[in-house]
């Protein structure tokens, strides 16, 4: 016992004298000074936690800023899934073309009667009274759609309009007081942002991913034909078989575009998903529900984009910008005195670098719109001319797809064809037989669909163009030359 109290009375001296001699030598800091023993607050994600009179340890390499909170995506989900419908069609023949580009992804096929299929995909709410965008590769062809909705109630649709050059079409349910989404603006979107895409992939329904923007105006090139419009938006949000005609919305549950495509060798996912920008659809929405088809207006220029090399050979200095390597004559471009060998930088205050950036700007316009065009190049450097856009035969006029007459003398009911009809086919003008009756073009096999461009030598687009060229006939004897969608060439003539 007497060794025990000895030792922990030394124990006890020691741990005295060596207190004192801290006391003494080494003197505390004053709370004002660097590193003092103030209370501070560290900001971490989602809490803080309060620490009082610690003196603060940093760690070994100390980021520059903390990472950004989380997104939370709940609200954004919520308001889209009962936006987001559930398409099936029924197409009664699978098309003689049927393995392109979008048989991956054409919406998850299967069979359903002889000499049938069914497809399904998504399709976007827009509107309160059943106005339903979807992917124009979703019904193509169909002979009957049904929608379901996210609480498993089912309607017939229709088709209201189609746009193969945007690869979009409108459909219509009837009723009322449906869920819809509010259009966002694509143009605002930054890469890097967080989108969230909405859909039915491999038929199963109000699926919801997210992802960030991982580029804008992308062009993949798979809608073929010269009056297409690619200028999609990329994104790494995961999209497969059924995704086609969804929702691509916003952290604030806004639509800012339609997802329509993926890259992939496999047919499923890969990590890379387009979208078409919902400013573009927009435009091609109104131009469908008010006119039946879309009304696309041109600048009449023929583009180059400007590369390394390009700009080496061509002498341009800057990287910027794309090369106008024509102009169309009569064209609103030709008007404004736009000429070979400017460089358009901007349309409408938005920077234009690439041939995807200009035609997804200019696919937002009509005929008989102006656009400002910033030039910098030739003697215009650094000029704005205004633009009036044009359609391909140079004029303004808007067409309405039931704008149309007819003509006694073939005994068929025409049309003025479609900006998107005459390009696919490499046309400037044209008349598409929207029926026949008894007369000439009966007789001689032409059925609905052919588009006559040419009369007696005479380009026609309209029924006083056709009437002149018929009227002015020698001999009594009209010559037509014409042509159906697929390409081909009929030529026949015939003595009045």
């Amino acid at each position: 016992m007497k060794t025990f109290l000895k030792s922990f009375g030394g124990a006890v001296a020691g741990t005295l004298l060596v207190l004192l001699t801290m006391y003494f030598f080494i003197k505390p800091e004053s709370n004002e000074s660097k590193g003092g023993l103030q209370a501070h607050q560290t900001e971490y994600v989602g809490h803080s936690i309060n620490h009082a009179n610690q003196v603060p340890v940093m760690p070994a390499s100390m980021p520059s800023a903390l990472p950004e909170a989380q997104v939370d995506f709940t609200t954004a989900a919520q308001k889209t899934v009962n936006a987001v419908v559930h398409i099936k069609t029924e197409i009664s023949v699978k098309p003689v073309n049927y393995d392109n580009f979008f048989d991956p992804f054409r919406n998850y096929f299967y069979p359903h009667q002889p000499n049938s299929i069914v497809a399904f995909g998504s399709g976007v709410i827009i509107s309160p009274d059943g106005y339903i965008v979807t992917n124009n590769h979703v019904v193509d062809g169909a002979d009957k759609i049904m929608v379901t909705f996210n609480d498993k109630t089912e309607k017939e649709a229709r088709i209201v309009g189609t746009d193969p050059s945007t690869d979009l079409a409108l459909i219509k349910v009837e009723g009322d007081n449906y869920e819809y989404l509010n259009y966002g603006d694509s143009d605002k979107l930054k890469v890097g942002e967080w989108v969230l895409a909405v859909g039915n992939p491999f038929n199963l329904t109000s699926t919801v991913t997210a992802g960030i923007v991982s580029a804008k105006a992308r062009n993949i090139n798979i809608l073929g034909g010269v009056s297409a419009i690619e200028s999609y938006i990329q994104t790494d949000a995961v999209v497969n078989k059924g995704n086609s005609g969804g929702a691509l919305v916003n952290a604030k549950g806004e639509l800012v575009g339609i997802n329509a495509a993926i890259a992939s060798h496999t047919g499923v996912y890969e990590g890379y998903s387009f979208a078409i920008p919902v400013n573009l659809v927009k435009k091609v929405v109104e131009d469908l529900k008010n006119y039946g088809e879309t009304q696309r207006g041109y600048l009449g220029v023929q583009i180059r984009n400007i590369d390394a090399e390009f700009a080496q050979s061509a002498g341009i200095d800057k990287l910027q910008g794309v090369y106008v390597a024509g102009v169309v004559d009569g064209s609103g471009a030709d008007d404004a005195g736009i000429k070979s060998g400017d460089i358009i930088v901007a349309i409408n205050d938005k920077p234009v670098n690439s041939l995807s950036e200009l035609t997804g700007i200019i696919g937002q316009y009509r005929p008989g719109d102006k656009v400002v065009v910033k030039l910098n190049g030739n003697d215009n450097s650094g000029d704005l001319v205004q633009v009036t856009l044009k359609k391909r035969d140079n004029s303004t006029n808007l067409v309405r797809s039931s704008d149309s007459f007819y003509n006694d003398v073939l005994g068929a009911w025409l049309q003025t064809a479609s900006d998107n009809q005459l390009a696919n086919l490499g046309l400037d003008n044209g008349l598409k037989v929207a029926d026949v009756k008894e007369g000439i073009l009966d007789r001689g096999g032409i059925t609905k669909g052919y588009i006559i461009y040419n009369v007696n030598g005479v380009p026609v687009n309209s029924e006083s163009s056709l009437n002149n060229a018929i009227n002015n006939s020698k001999r009594k004897v009209v010559k037509i030359k014409g042509m159906y969608p697929d390409g081909v060439k009929i030529s026949f003539e015939f003595i009045l």
